[in-house]
């Protein structure tokens, strides 16, 4: 399908799509570079049904596929058909409030047994996960992208899995965690690890200090972070018809530290000034030091206190901050220094440093004085100190995606390669792929792949090459 899927021209990009699509040969303005060869997948919410009121993080995952191959693109979209989209779809409506809410209209005996698969997609041990936080992951065919099912890795994992775990470039373990492990609205945790052939050799759970929206975690070559920030999940407000999750900054901000050949009951739990945390650019370790670069928000966004009230829109908005935790016995508190003045989210990395020092780093921006709220516009380049090397920005009112870095080969060094970004362009209402050299992107997109629609704005995305 290429024409535009609307014919006004609406103020955002966060409104649904109504259909799947395969557009086999894209235009391209420039010339994409003859070594990117593989397939970009992106994940975000994508609502079947319209649910007034809903909250964005619980609508329906659609995915998005961006094959390119020798110099050609082509496109393919498709909703991942979980148990809840599967009776949403039989059905004809909507049947699901989100966050396990079923409607006052529902027919008695309709139970959810499955959740949206909206927010990361990445590929492990020759598995294409579709991920949210909540539930299994969601096993896809590459290819058609067709659903396949959960995985639960032979029974070996149970409950609700992380939509961010980590791969470790050294040994290709994935390390996983999930919050609400006991139940909904559940203060303890899960932790485990899956080997490079798929093996899960590691799953247990602990109890944090509370139950928190627990989205990223931290992992370093030796160590696990597990951040409990005072974005609570309680039972008693969600079926009171309040917030199910609400922003208590007095229970304060817990950071667990774990030896990632150590046990979970000797986590040590360091203390820092409330805030909250839903990406991780990077950590590692720096002799009795861990560091960790985060995009921290004062207060969230999309979210109220308990008692409805909304968080500071000026509180809420994110920025590159250095999170340090001494272990060498002295204090259990850790440090927050802010490191940018610009606001940005969806931090990423050259994947091959994930838990060790890194040189580069990008994530998506906002234009000065604006905030992710009214649509992130541009790319920053920052370097090892995390000083700011270099910013793209797109015209006013275009918006842009989580930029998704590419190497130029297996032996290319850190950071030579590109970056990818699906980028809206407000005024034709549909969908560039930008692609852009990752060590100058000021200079602007090196080719566009065109769309003839709109790929909303969503969450995360990942790159599979070819081989």
């Amino acid at each position: 399908m290429q024409r535009s899927d609307d014919v006004s021209r609406p103020r955002n990009n966060l409104a649904p799509i109504p259909m799947e699509a395969d557009a086999p040969f894209l235009k391209i303005e420039g010339e994409l570079p003859r070594e990117l060869n593989g397939t970009l997948y992106r994940n975000g919410p994508n609502p079947q049904f319209d649910v007034p009121g809903a909250h964005w993080f619980v609508g329906d995952g659609m995915l998005h596929a961006f094959h390119i191959e020798n110099g050609r693109a082509s496109y393919r979209n498709r909703w991942v058909r979980t148990p809840k989209w599967l009776a949403e779809h039989d059905a004809g409506r909507t049947l699901f409030g989100g966050f396990g809410r079923k409607l006052a209209d529902v027919p008695p005996g309709t139970t959810q047994d499955g959740g949206v698969a909206n927010t990361n997609i990445i590929f492990h041990a020759g598995r294409l996960l579709a991920l949210e936080e909540g539930h299994l992951p969601t096993e896809i065919e590459p290819g058609t992208l067709a659903t396949r099912g959960y995985n639960t890795y032979r029974d070996a994992i149970a409950g609700p899995f992380t939509a961010h775990p980590k791969l470790d470039p050294v040994t290709g373990e994935m390390i996983f965690f999930g919050y609400n492990a006991a139940g909904p609205f559940t203060s303890q945790l899960s932790y485990g690890a899956v080997s490079a052939d798929g093996t899960v050799s590691r799953f247990e759970r602990f109890d944090a200090p509370y139950a928190s929206m627990v989205h990223d975690f931290i992992v370093t070559a030796n160590h696990v972070l597990f951040p409990v920030l005072p974005l609570t999940g309680s039972m008693d407000r969600a079926m009171s018809g309040r917030p199910a999750y609400a922003w208590e900054p007095d229970k304060g901000a817990y950071v667990g530290v774990m030896k990632r050949s150590g046990a979970t009951r000797d986590i040590a739990w360091f203390r820092g000034e409330s805030c909250y945390v839903f990406h991780v650019m990077n950590a590692w370790e720096d002799g009795n030091r861990i560091v960790a670069d985060v995009m921290q928000f004062a207060e969230p966004p999309l979210f109220t206190h308990p008692d409805g009230r909304p968080t500071d829109p000026a509180k809420s908005q994110a920025r590159l901050c250095r999170w340090t935790f001494d272990l060498s016995g002295g204090t259990d508190r850790f440090t927050q220094d802010y490191l940018d003045d610009v606001t940005g989210e969806f931090p990423r990395i050259d994947d091959r440093h994930a838990g060790m020092i890194n040189r580069h780093g990008w994530y998506a921006c906002a234009h000065r004085g604006g905030s992710a709220a009214s649509g992130l516009a541009g790319i920053v380049h920052v370097d090892a100190k995390a000083n700011r090397r270099a910013q793209y920005l797109l015209p006013a009112g275009d918006t842009i995606s989580e930029p998704v870095f590419v190497e130029r080969g297996s032996d290319a060094a850190e950071g030579d390669g590109w970056l990818l970004a699906a980028v809206w362009r407000a005024q034709e209402n549909r969908s560039d792929l930008a692609v852009f050299n990752a060590t100058d992107v000021e200079s602007g997109p090196v080719a566009l792949v065109k769309l003839g629609h709109r790929v909303p704005d969503g969450f995360h995305g990942n790159w599979v090459g070819a081989s």
